[in-house]
Parts: structure tokens; sequence; C-alpha cells
């Protein structure tokens, strides 16, 4: 009995933090829509509602702290409209769900570890929006070098040159160049407003192309020529990155596989015999086994995507 009530406690938890999290991606997704569909109309377009925000005084003690600064700026990176007390009080959630539902479902030794593996579940999905945001800002780095070439050719300013490709392009380097148009606006230098961009979207093609607009704007010189060169070039780029990941497709999922297939035999052992588990984690011996296994498991993941990453 009391085990069925503390699997039902998780998962009322659990689905409560996923509900919050849903109707956060829906608000998000409704203002999207609707800033869209006024840009699209011949109507003047209205300012987007902005989403309420939730946790503030949480959010405002958070933002006091060197961590939850480090988070602020991790969270602007992935582009997602959340701000650090809702990531926390989300992820804390999610964690104490699956601590009561893996405590009730297998053994009470699995709750830390799957509290656990909820927290590191989420700084990986913050650092998996964030690859894919600069893996598409890349994508689109031909396409901006070719906008800035041939607004320059044409004799604008590189300021100039910058606010039109922000409002030509579409996310994320439209909103990344819109961030550099308005610091640009209020007096920001173009070195320090290029610099913060590149510290936020991290790569090789990115500092590249900054280098390339920061020198032109300071000393001079053939930048149309340089844009072009580099638009040729970035190009080449994307397409030598495409073929790398699609050869290495089957290593990226064989990395997931092999720690998947062994949470699954270990449910499949307790299915079998049920409380088999249980009785195995009872002893500091079944104990310290389990924690081996799921060490070794993470090595062997971190090991097959180490392995796997090639820079391109």
């Amino acid at each position: 009995m009391d085990t069925l009530v503390t699997l039902t406690a998780g998962a009322t938890v659990l689905c409560c933090a996923l509900g919050i999290v849903g109707a956060q991606v829906y608000a998000a997704g409704r203002a999207q829509r609707r800033s869209l569909v006024d840009r699209l109309s011949d109507a003047p377009a209205l300012p987007p509602a902005g989403r309420r925000r939730h946790f503030s005084g949480l959010d405002r003690r958070l933002r006091g702290t060197r961590a939850g600064r480090w988070l602020e700026l991790r969270l602007a990176s992935t582009g997602l409209s959340v701000t650090p007390a809702e990531f926390t009080v989300c992820t804390a959630a999610t964690a104490a769900g699956l601590w009561l539902v893996a405590a009730a479902a297998l053994a009470p030794f699995f709750g830390p570890l799957a509290g656990l593996v909820a927290v590191w579940s989420a700084f990986a999905l913050l650092g998996r929006q964030r690859r894919q945001r600069i893996e598409k800002f890349i994508g689109q780095l031909p396409e901006l070098s070719r906008i800035l070439a041939n607004a320059t050719q044409a004799g604008l300013a590189l300021r100039t040159a910058l606010s039109m490709a922000a409002e030509e392009m579409e996310a994320p380097a439209g909103e990344e160049l819109g961030k550099v148009a308005d610091k640009l606006a209020v007096g920001h230098s173009v070195d320090d407003a290029l610099g913060e961009l590149a510290d936020r979207l991290p790569s090789r093609e990115l500092v590249v192309l900054v280098t390339t607009l920061v020198l032109s704007n300071r000393a001079g010189g053939a930048v149309v020529s340089s844009l072009r060169n580099l638009t040729q070039t970035l190009e080449e780029r994307k397409e030598t990155r495409r073929e790398v990941r699609t050869q290495l497709s089957q290593v990226t999922v064989t990395a997931y596989v092999v720690p998947l297939m062994g949470i699954g035999t270990l449910l499949l052992m307790d299915r079998i015999a049920p409380g088999s588990i249980d009785r195995m984690t009872s002893s500091f011996l079944g104990q310290a086994a389990v924690v081996a296994a799921f060490v070794l498991y993470a090595l062997g993941f971190l090991v097959i995507r180490r392995l796997s990453k090639i820079d391109v």
C-alpha cells in the first residue's frame, strides 16, 4: 500500500512538472504565431504580448549569484524563453518525481540515481539545444556573408548592413543580429557588439567572419572581395560538415543505444524475477555493483561520443 501511494505521488509530481513545461511551450508558440501573423498581414504589426514570468522572487535571487548568472547566459544561448528560476523549479520538480517513481517501481536505492539522472538530463538538453542553435547559425553564415557583401558593395555602412541582415534573415541569425543592431543603436562599438555575438555562439566560422568585419571596420580595405571569398569557403565547409555528420550517424546512435540496453536489461530482470533488484541493492556489494555498472555505461557513452567528434 505504501509503495502504491509513493508511486502515485511521484507520478503526480512528474505530471505537474511536465504540465507546467507544456503550458509554457504552448504560450511561447502562440506568441510566435501571433507575431508571424502580424508581420505577414497588411495591417501594422502589433507588439507581441509578453509571456508572464513565474517565480520572479526566486529569479531575482538566482540572478544575484554566480551560478544564476551562468545559467542565465546558458539559457540565452539556447534561444529558449525560460528564466533561470523556471528552469530550476521545473528541473527540481522533475527530479523529485522521478526519485519517487524509481524508488517505488524499482528500489529505494534507485531514487537518488534517478534524481541525478534527471538533473543531468536537463542540463544535457540545454547543451543539445545550444549546439543545435549554433549549428543552425553556422548553416546561415554563407547567406549572412552574402547579404553583407551585397550591402557593402551597394555603399551601405556596416551598421546599416547588419541591421538589414537582421530584418531579412530568419532565426537564429535574425535574432542574434537583432541583438547586435540594438547594441549598435545605443552606442556600443562594432567590435564589442560582434565580440559578444561570438561569445554567445562560439564557432570557428563565426570567429572568422567577425574578425573579417572588425578588421575591415578598423582599417578599411577590400571588404567586398573578402566577404565573397568567405562566402564560398563557408559553403564548402557547410557541405563537408554535412557529409561528416552523415558518416558518423551510426556511431552517434550506438552511443545512446548501449546505455539504454543496460537499463532495459535491468528492468527485464526485475520483470522476470520480481523483487530481485530490491534484494540486490539491499547489500553494499550489490549497490557497489550497480554504481560501477552505471559509471561504466557513462564512461562508454562519453568515450564513444568523443571518438565520433570530428572538428571540421
